[in-house]
């Protein structure tokens, strides 16, 4: 099923490192990762416009649905249908403000396989040889374990983790939503941490470049919702 994209991704970090290599020098691949994951998001803007025209719309259209839960709020069925025909009207759907997510879920996908495959197109995978720092991008934190907790390639991972973290406390700053779905929200971007220990480095970079992504994107359209009420 990823064979092809996967193939593509390979095409492309390969030339990318290949231009980055006599400036970058050993980076170059990393950099050529997170060069590929900002064009990804790039590509990705219109559906985050999308989702925050949604929250803005959800915002104008939430004292209404206050209304329908203390209207109905003895038939909880009635306040499901209301509120379903509400969002119907007003043209929103509850996943859009998800839709940037799920549209990269693929890409993610495909850069996890691409440092997960021994070979790509019936060749050898040398980007599995490449590094950053001391840590190679193919391997994950749990593999580099065993040469102690302190070793240089366990350390670019505590570095990669400090860094997420880092991220996921101003993402969780910044929700809007309240209600359980806003305390999901606040919680969710702590995730990436654990999962990127379980990820080759790559994927992990992947995660904080979009991570970042995110955070900056976020506040700037959240900034032009507000100019906008």
């Amino acid at each position: 099923m990823f064979d092809v994209p996967v193939s593509i991704a390979h095409a492309l970090v390969s030339g990318l490192a290949d231009v980055l290599e006599p400036v970058a020098g050993g980076p170059a691949t990393a950099l050529a990762i997170v060069l590929f994951t900002a064009a990804v998001r790039l590509a990705l803007v219109p559906l985050a416009v999308a989702a925050a025209r949604g929250e803005r719309k959800r915002a104008r259209m939430m004292p209404k649905v206050q209304a329908l839960q203390e209207k109905y709020a003895k038939n909880p069925e009635r306040l499901r249908r209301e509120t379903a025909a509400l969002y119907e009207t007003e043209g929103i759907t509850p996943v859009t403000g998800c839709l940037p997510m799920f549209a990269q879920i693929p890409f993610f996908m495909v850069m996890y396989r691409l440092f997960a495959s021994a070979t790509v197109a019936g060749h050898q995978n040398a980007l599995l040889a490449h590094t950053l720092l001391a840590a190679p991008l193919g391997q994950n934190w749990i593999g580099v374990l065993g040469g102690g907790l302190l070793s240089p390639a366990s350390l670019v991972f505590v570095g990669l983790f400090v860094l997420l973290g880092s991220v996921a406390v101003w993402s969780s700053r910044r929700v809007a939503v309240g209600g359980p779905m806003g305390a999901v929200a606040r919680v969710l971007p702590f995730g990436t941490i654990v999962f990127a220990a379980f990820v080759p480095l790559a994927a992990g970079l992947y995660l904080l470049t979009s991570g970042a992504w995110t955070a900056v994107e976020r506040a700037v359209l959240q900034r032009g919702i507000a100019a906008a009420r």
